[in-house]
């Protein structure tokens, strides 16, 4: 036995440590290939001839795409075909290649092998033939059928089609320089809109006139079985489709307020930078919901009862005014590192803060201005977003520019513990420094100019343009400093861009008002909660929890977090009672006397007792106002048209 032990022990040493025999210089050691890039860089020059789109959607039970396209070619030779990857809006590469299939490529009437290329997915290569006039394409385009596949945009009652979904582009050009004539099979019966110009009909299939690539890709189309057009003036126009005919009904209160949200933004910004914008809204609780902005048009879903319940839904009105802003801030003007020459090339989103965070500010102005959003409602939002930004603790290691290349790094996906590791924090946080910016424009200058000045003059010059002009950080401080002069690039920087700084709520206290915490929800917190009928205690236990008794959305080193509660672990009774969200919230006011808070939990398949040490009582906030007479946030949400 002693042997054989000492025998194993020199044999394992003897595999373990390296002799001198053994050195690195004699073990095998690859060298790094090269990458080779064999894609062509985009060129600013025209692309010979017109390519032919046409979409069959007319299989809605399947939610296929039947794609036919045709791409002229000038010369024989070896040739990449592109499916767009890096799209506007979307902030990160989202191109769905993987529901491209079946995919076959002709010339001269016979079938052309490709090969995908193996370092970009999103290219193909194929050998043009002599004599060939064009390509021709055919393929499919697979949409979900169940959310867990994506976002589903094919019912039985509408459908959205995105261009870039359902069509291929060829290396080398910039996108505006390569021209398309796209057309689109429906449904019969069904209506389709698309902000795009010489439509055609012909029973149902829609041909649009010749434009180019990057304006296709811009503009999608909705269609439905269900429909019906509201003129908005100042040539916007309000096109819905619904899964049932009686969401159609609207009351003329609410194409008031969407008549009047249009005349804020063009009295607001000075200027219209489209012909035509065509809002694409489905009412809808069957295709996948969508907040996407284009130049002239946007994407966008709500509940059914959009129109229906118009006096009771005031807290989800704020994507219509979002995405219409977006036409003049993200789509007219861009940061210079979110214009690309083609959807191949990477985008660079640390300055979202404006693009996103500033037109999270304008659409709650907007919507107060216009009356599409309730004045309380809007207070009530900006309690909820300050006070949220007031206890999180991801603001001490990350910054609000950092949390731009959130739509890369995380793909909007769930995270654990999101209050420590932040998300997508510069729209709402982003809109709490801009209303800092707006009241310290209103202090130094005695309320003769705001941020509406800044609007003007950034967004709103070239009147008519309806290109692109894009911007850097100098850029956005210079013109700061134009409306009223201060050290604005230390303002942006100290906020934006450095970790560990307080919540931006001087803003707030600027405008006339504090954040105070009450043991009744706001307005908005309280509509919220009756909606998904969640408890919201995140300034008290520090979670919330969902009408099932699931728990969520918990702040790291609150109670609820140092008590072991995380992400959907279900409560199971509060006390020795079955769980309710009444006798949750009753159990919490209670601890104000015993300090504990009580609850059976369920992880998994293992349950537990758990006391939240806890004496705070409910708290929710509120914005209270600490001025007498009119304050300068009440002054900010007033209209200016009339």
């Amino acid at each position: 036995m002693r042997f054989v032990t000492a025998s194993f022990t020199v044999l394992a040493m003897s595999l373990s440590v390296p002799t001198a025999a053994q050195d690195s210089s004699q073990m095998s050691a690859p060298d790094a290939l090269p990458i080779a890039d064999s894609i062509p860089a985009a060129r600013d020059v025209a692309y010979p001839g017109v390519m032919q789109l046409d979409v069959d959607a007319t299989d809605i039970t399947r939610g296929v795409y039947n794609v036919k396209q045709s791409i002229p070619v000038a010369q024989a030779g070896k040739m990449t075909l592109l499916y767009p990857e890096w799209l506007p809006g979307k902030h990160a590469p989202r191109g769905a290649i993987a529901e491209l299939v079946d995919l076959k490529i002709m010339a001269n009437g016979k079938v052309l092998p490709w090969v995908r290329d193996s370092y970009d997915v999103y290219a193909f290569h194929v050998d043009v033939p002599e004599g060939a006039g064009e390509l021709n394409l055919t393929f499919k385009f697979l949409t979900p059928i169940r959310r867990s596949e994506g976002r589903i945009v094919i019912t039985p009652e509408m459908l959205n089609l995105q261009f870039e979904q359902v069509s291929l582009y060829p290396a080398g050009h910039y996108v505006r320089q390569i021209k398309v004539q796209p057309s689109v099979t429906l449904p019969e019966g069904w209506t389709g809109v698309a902000a795009l110009d010489g439509a055609e009909i012909t029973g149902n299939r829609i041909r649009y006139g010749v434009t180019n690539y990057e304006t296709l890709i811009d503009s999608p189309m909705f269609a439905g079985k269900h429909f019906r057009k509201f003129d908005l003036g100042n040539d916007v126009t309000l096109n819905v489709v619904a899964d049932e005919a009686d969401s159609l009904d609207a009351p003329p209160e609410a194409i008031a307020a969407h008549t009047r949200l249009v005349s804020e933004a063009v009295a607001l910004f000075g200027s219209r930078h489209f012909d035509r914008y065509e809002f694409l809204l489905g009412l809808t609780d069957k295709l996948g919901g969508i907040g996407l902005e284009h130049h002239r048009s946007s994407e966008n879903t709500l509940d059914p009862d959009y129109f229906t319940n118009w006096k009771k839904n005031q807290h989800q009105r704020g994507l219509l005014p979002h995405e219409l802003v977006h036409s003049w801030n993200g789509k007219f003007r861009r940061p210079e590192g979110l214009w690309t020459p083609d959807y191949k090339t990477p985008m660079k989103d640390n300055l979202l803060w404006l693009y996103e965070g500033q037109t999270s500010y304008w659409d709650s102005i907007l919507g107060a201005r216009s009356g599409m959003i309730p004045k309380d409602i809007v207070l009530g939002s900006m309690a909820s977003t300050a006070a949220y930004y007031a206890i999180q603790p991801g603001r001490r290691w990350r910054s609000v520019e950092d949390t731009t290349l959130d739509p890369i790094m995380a793909a909007r996906k769930r995270k654990p513990n999101a209050s420590l590791s932040r998300g997508e924090d510069y729209y709402r946080e982003g809109s709490l420094v801009w209303l800092a910016a707006d009241m310290k424009i209103r202090e130094m200058t005695k309320g003769k100019r705001s941020l509406d000045d800044f609007a003007k003059a950034f967004f709103g010059k070239n009147d008519r343009d309806w290109g692109q002009v894009t911007y850097d950080f100098d850029e956005i401080v210079a013109t700061l400093n134009a409306v009223a002069p201060y050290d604005w690039a230390n303002f942006l920087d100290t906020r934006l861009r450095q970790s560990g700084q307080p919540a931006p709520l001087e803003g707030i206290e600027q405008g006339g008002y504090k954040l105070v915490f009450k043991d009744e929800p706001n307005v908005t917190d309280k509509a919220r909660a009756k909606d998904s009928g969640r408890a919201s205690l995140t300034h008290s236990l520090g979670m919330s929890v969902g009408k099932d008794g699931k728990v969520g959305g918990v702040i790291w080193d609150s109670p609820a977090h140092d008590a072991g509660l995380v992400n959907d672990v279900q409560i199971i009774a509060v006390g020795e009672l079955a769980y309710s969200k009444k006798r949750l919230e009753e159990a919490v006011t209670a601890a104000k006397d015993s300090g504990m808070v009580s609850l059976l939990i369920k992880r998994g398949d293992r349950y537990k007792m758990i006391e939240i040490p806890y004496s705070g009582g409910l708290r929710y906030p509120h914005l209270e106002k600490t001025t007498d007479g009119k304050a300068p946030l009440d002054r900010l949400l007033e209209p200016l048209t009339y």
